[in-house]
C-alpha cells in the first residue's frame, strides 16, 4: 500500500499529489469550478458522504485552495469558493478532461467541454515552449532536474 505522503520526494508532482491526489478533492475542486460554491450542492453532484466532504472542505481551505465564507446566520452556512490558488488548478483539471476524453472514451463522447465566455470557442490545454514559442507534443519533452 502506497503511503499517504511522499516525504523524501524532490518532486512537484508528489507535493501537488500530498494536495489534491485524493479522488474526492479533485472531483471538490471540478464541481467548484462548475459554479458549486455550497455544502448541498457539492453533496447534490457528487456521491459523497457528509462526514467525508466535510473533512475534504476543511482541508481544502486550510492549504488555501477554497475559503469558507457565511452567506446565512440563522443558521450559521458557509459557501466554499475557490482563492486565486484554487482556480489555477483550471489548467489541470482541463488536461484531465481531455486526457480522459482522448484515452477512455464514451460512446456518448465527452461530458463536457471547456468553453472560452468570451467566444464560446472549445479550449484546450497545450504544451509550449517558452524560448522559441512553439506548441509541442509529448515526444519532444524532456523531463530534467532543474537543480
Amino acid at each position: 500500500m502506497l503511503p499517504r505522503t511522499y516525504e523524501g520526494q524532490d518532486c512537484s508532482l508528489a507535493r501537488a499529489l500530498e494536495v489534491i491526489g485524493e479522488r474526492w478533492t479533485l472531483l471538490i475542486v471540478r464541481s467548484a469550478l462548475l459554479g458549486v460554491k455550497r455544502f448541498d450542492g457539492f453533496l447534490g453532484q457528487l456521491p459523497i458522504a457528509r462526514n467525508v466532504l466535510t473533512n475534504r472542505l476543511a482541508r481544502l481551505v486550510d492549504l488555501g485552495i477554497m475559503e469558507r465564507v457565511p452567506y446565512q446566520d440563522k443558521p450559521v452556512r458557509h459557501e466554499y469558493p475557490l482563492t486565486p490558488m484554487g482556480r489555477d488548478l483550471t489548467i489541470a483539471v482541463i488536461a484531465l478532461m481531455q486526457w480522459g476524453d482522448r484515452n477512455l472514451p464514451t460512446e456518448l463522447g465527452p461530458p463536457r467541454r471547456a468553453e472560452h465566455i468570451g467566444c464560446d470557442g472549445h479550449v484546450s490545454v497545450r504544451m509550449g515552449c517558452a524560448k522559441c514559442d512553439r506548441d509541442l507534443h509529448d515526444g519532444e519533452v524532456a523531463v530534467r532536474r532543474a537543480r
